[in-house]
C-alpha cells in the first residue's frame, strides 16, 4: 500500500490506539463515519457535540458532525477489512477423509510437540513391496507430519512431507490438492495447477479442485478462468470462502472488461480505455527500470509476470474497497489510480516503485513477510527517509510508549489514517536502521529465511543476532544519533 503523507506532530495522540487496531478482534460497538470509515471500540456514547468511545488505552472522542451512525455490539474484526480478507484469499486447505486407523497413525506421528520420524520410517518399511493399505498408512503418516509442520509455519518441510506422501498414494485426490494448496500458499501458481490437473483427472467433480484452481488462476491474473472455476465450485457445493473470492474477482472482471492491455518483459498492464496509451507505455517503461533496480538490490527475480491495473480514482475506490488513506494497492496485482495524468511524473514513479517492491517481497517470501517489513522496505526503495519523524519516534521510545514490532506484523487495512501514518513511520525507521548499519544484504538474508517458513523474529535472531526489542532499541538510538540536533 502507498499511504498519504504522515504529519509527525499528530503522532503521539494515536500511539496506543494504533496497537488496538492491529491484529485483534473483540466484541465491540462500531462508529461509522460519514466518509465510510469504521472505528471499532469497546463501548460508545454521545456527549454533547462529541462521540466518546472507550478503548483499552482509555477514552478517545470524535466530533459528532463527522459521524454517520453507531452500530451496537457484534464481533468486529479490527485488523482486516473485508477487502483485505478477500485480497489475501483466506482459503483453507481441503480436508482429508478419515481412514481406518487414521487417528492412530496421527497420534503415532505427532506427539510430545514433535514429529516422530522413527515411527514414519517403520511404516515406510512396511509399505515397501506390500502396496495397498500399507502404502496408504505411510502416505497418511507423511500427511499428518505435513499438517503439523504447516500449523507451525514450516512451509518447506510441510511441502516435502506432502510430496513424499504422494509417492505412496499418487492417485489420492486429497494429497494432490494439499500439495497444490501449499504451492498456492507459496505463490507458486503454475506448480499448483499441475497438481490440480492431476487431481481433476481422478476426481472431476470435487469442488475443492475448482476452489483451489480459481485461486491459482487469480494469482496468475487470469480473471476469466478464476471466475469460471469459482462458479463451478459453488455449483458443486456452497462455500462462503469461495463466494467472497468470486465477488472480488467479478468486481475486477466487470471493471476491466472495457480495459485495454499492454505487455512488457515482466508486466501485464490493463488500463481504462479513457486513459492515454502514451501513459500506459510510460508506466511500463518506468516499471521495467524499477524492476532492474530492485532486482539488483534484493538479488532476486520474481518468476511470474506481475499484473498492473491503472484506474480512474472512483474505479480504484470501488474495486479495492480500501480505506481513504490508501493511495495505491498491491493485492497480487499493482493497482494505481492515474486519473488526469498523461505521463509518469515523479510522484507516480515513486508510487510504482513502492508497489513493485511489494511484488518482489511477496514472491521472495512466498507471501510471509510481515506488514512492517513490506511497508518499511517499500518506502525505503521509493526513496523515503526518517528525517521528518525521527525526533518524535526517538522521544516516544525514550518515554516507553513504543510497541513491539510484533504488533505491526498483521494487516493495517483497518487502521485510521493517523494510526496508519504512525505504523508507516516505525516500519521505515527500522528498515532504514538495518540497511544503513549493515547493508541490503541483511534484508535479503532475512527475507530468504522468512520465505523458507521461519518466523520474522527468528530471522532477526539469525541475521541480526537480536530480537524485536533489540531492534527497536537500536533503531531509536540510530534515529537520535543520525537526526538529532
Amino acid at each position: 500500500m502507498h499511504p498519504f503523507s504522515f504529519a509527525s506532530a499528530r503522532l503521539i495522540c494515536f500511539l496506543c490506539y494504533a496497537l488496538l487496531v492491529v491484529g485483534s478482534q473483540a466484541r465491540a460497538d462500531t462508529i461509522v463515519l460519514k466518509n465510510g470509515r469504521r472505528i471499532a471500540a469497546l463501548s460508545v456514547r454521545e456527549e454533547g457535540d462529541k462521540v466518546v468511545y472507550e478503548t483499552s488505552a482509555g477514552e478517545l472522542s470524535l466530533p459528532k458532525s463527522i459521524v454517520d451512525h453507531i452500530e451496537k455490539g457484534g464481533a468486529v474484526p479490527m485488523g482486516d477489512s473485508p477487502a483485505a480478507a478477500a485480497a489475501s484469499l483466506a482459503i483453507t486447505p481441503p480436508a482429508m477423509e478419515a481412514a481406518s486407523g487414521g487417528s492412530e497413525i496421527e497420534n503415532g506421528v505427532v506427539h510430545d510437540g514433535a514429529v516422530d520420524r522413527e515411527f514414519i520410517a517403520k511404516l515406510e518399511v512396511a509399505a515397501k513391496g506390500s502396496g495397498g493399505s500399507a502404502n496408504m498408512k505411510a502416505a497418511l503418516a507423511h500427511h499428518a507430519a505435513a499438517q503439523f509442520e504447516l500449523s507451525r509455519g514450516d512451509m518447506e518441510h510441510a511441502l516435502a512431507d506432502e510430496r513424499t506422501a504422494l509417492t505412496f498414494a499418487p492417485e489420492e485426490p486429497a494429497l494432490l490438492m494439499n500439495v497444490a494448496y501449499l504451492h498456492l500458499r507459496r505463490s507458486e501458481y503454475k506448480q499448483s495447477l499441475d497438481y490440480l490437473d492431476r487431481a481433476r483427472r481422478v476426481a472431476p467433480d470435487n469442488p475443492d479442485v475448482a476452489k483451489l484452481a480459481g485461486w491459482a488462476y487469480y494469482g496468475l491474473n487470469k480473471m476469466d478462468q478464476a471466475v469460471a472455476e469459482w462458479k463451478r465450485a459453488l455449483a458443486l457445493r456452497p462455500d462462503p470462502e469461495v463466494q467472497t473470492a468470486l465477488d472480488k474477482a467479478q468486481r475486477d472482471k466487470q471493471e476491466e472488461e472495457s480495459y485495454k492491455e499492454n505487455e512488457s518483459a515482466h508486466f501485464t498492464l490493463r488500463y481504462s480505455g479513457s486513459a492515454e496509451p502514451a501513459l500506459a507505455r510510460d508506466v511500463l517503461h518506468t516499471l521495467e527500470a524499477h524492476f532492474a533496480a530492485i532486482e539488483s538490490e534484493l538479488n532476486f527475480t520474481p518468476p511470474d509476470s506481475i499484473g498492473v491495473v491503472l484506474y480512474t480514482q472512483q474505479a480504484f475506490a470501488d474495486i479495492t474497497r480500501a480505506p481513504g488513506w490508501v493511495g495505491a494497492l498491491n493485492d497480487g496485482r499493482i493497482r494505481v489510480p492515474v486519473q488526469g495524468l498523461t505521463a509518469v511524473n515523479p510522484e507516480l514513479s515513486r508510487v510504482l516503485k513502492h508497489e513493485l517492491t511489494h511484488s518482489f517481497v511477496g514472491q521472495k517470501t512466498r507471501g510471509h513477510a510481515p506488514t512492517w517489513i513490506q511497508e518499511g522496505l517499500a518506502q525505503w526503495m521509493e526513496g523515503k527517509r526518517s528525517g521528518d519523524n525521527a525526533e518524535v519516534l526517538a522521544q516516544v521510545y525514550k518515554d516507553g510508549h513504543a510497541p513491539s514490532l510484533a504488533g505491526l506484523e498483521g494487516s493495517w487495512m483497518g487502521l485510521p489514517s493517523d494510526a496508519a501514518g504512525y505504523a508507516y513511520a516505525w516500519a521505515l525507521a527500522n528498515i532504514e536502521y538495518i540497511v544503513q548499519t549493515d547493508g541490503m544484504g541483511d534484508i535479503e538474508r532475512m527475507l530468504d529465511r522468512i520465505g523458507s517458513g521461519g518466523s520474522t523474529e527468528a530471522a532477526l535472531r539469525e541475521v541480526l543476532h537480536g530480537n524485536y526489542d533489540d531492534l527497536m532499541q537500536s533503531t531509536a538510538e540510530y534515529l537520535k544519533k543520525t537526526y538529532g540536533h
